[in-house]
């Protein structure tokens, strides 16, 4: 049985991406994009489950079995979009992109509103190329809900790159209080919200929702956290295309959400089954676009289930 993905290496690790990081800006994108064939052909080797999960993945969405070119395809779009999280975080390379963004009245309309904005996205293409619309609304925050323990490369290369982003990560690891405090400011404060929405954190509740025709656990947080804050959600997609080239797609998920006590757990799974089916379309839509390297459709002993009848308890 494969391990849950918090039991997964960071991919790289602080030295590698120390690396990354010296020798992508060194020497620019061009060059650095040409150590990611040899970086994809030893990730492909030496992490025999992940290679193993890839497989089983696109044998899945594909309804057939996968060649070892597809699974090594699958594995270079991840490491294209690791490097690009260099230069979309850095707020003079962002020009080196081609972004062709679907739907940006529908998250201008929810902004207009006067409140901030719950942005639900998955481990598909780049969270990072939202950062390309900053030159149109410079004047609006995105605060991305981060486990900065279980990413501690990722987080040193956002200090080193670019320290205010940093600053802004709401780290989800913190205790109950300190995190409602800091979504609560955020929301009042009018910003976008961004949640990766496809993976529980130990112990939280999550229910199964069909995904690519199997039942997945997903976890229900992020719409307790939606009916806390009161804000509009919108599902986002930053799919990576080839070369420099992204399709950033917006789409309402709901413009409020609002749990009832006695309804709780049944509106929990229906939300969770229509984010589940937004995120097959797009899936089905880019294939080697998704990166989650573990068995996704194996749920971990230490996951809470909703049940039906059951009383959702926050997992924020």
């Amino acid at each position: 049985m494969s391990a849950g993905w918090n039991q997964r290496p960071e991919a790289g690790g602080r030295l590698a991406m120390r690396a990354l990081r010296m020798f992508g800006l060194g020497f620019g994108r061009t060059c650095a994009r040409v150590v990611l064939l040899p970086i994809t052909l030893y990730f492909f080797l030496r992490r025999t489950r992940e290679r193993r999960d890839s497989r089983a993945y696109l044998e899945r969405i594909l309804g057939r079995p996968a060649k070892a070119l597809e699974v090594l395809r699958h594995i270079f779009y991840y490491a294209a979009t690791i490097l690009d999280r260099l230069y979309l975080l850095s707020d003079d390379q962002l020009n080196r992109f081609k972004v062709s963004v679907h739907g940006l009245e529908i998250l201008n309309a929810q902004m207009a509103r006067g409140k901030g904005v719950l942005l639900l996205g998955a481990h598909i293409g780049s969270f990072e190329v939202l950062r390309t619309l900053s030159a149109e609304r410079a004047d609006v925050r995105v605060r991305a809900v981060m486990d900065l323990k279980q990413t501690p490369a990722l987080n040193e290369l956002l200090h080193a790159l670019n320290p205010t982003i940093a600053c802004n990560v709401i780290n989800a690891g913190d205790d109950p209080g300190t995190l409602a405090l800091a979504l609560h400011d955020a929301a009042a404060s009018g910003d976008l919200i961004g949640l990766l929405a496809d993976r529980a954190r130990p112990g939280e509740m999550v229910c199964t929702a069909d995904f690519l025709g199997t039942p997945a656990p997903f976890p229900v947080a992020p719409y307790v956290i939606a009916s806390m804050l009161g804000l509009p959600v919108v599902f986002c997609a930053g799919l990576y295309r080839g070369g420099n080239r992204y399709d950033l797609y917006f789409e309402t998920f709901a413009d409020e959400i609002k749990l009832v006590r006695d309804q709780r757990p049944a509106q929990l799974r229906e939300l969770a089954q229509r984010f589940a089916a937004r995120l097959e379309h797009y899936t089905r839509l880019a294939p080697y676009n998704w990166f989650n390297f573990y068995d996704f459709w194996h749920r971990p002993a230490d996951d809470t289930v909703l049940r039906r009848g059951s009383a959702a308890r926050s997992a924020a």
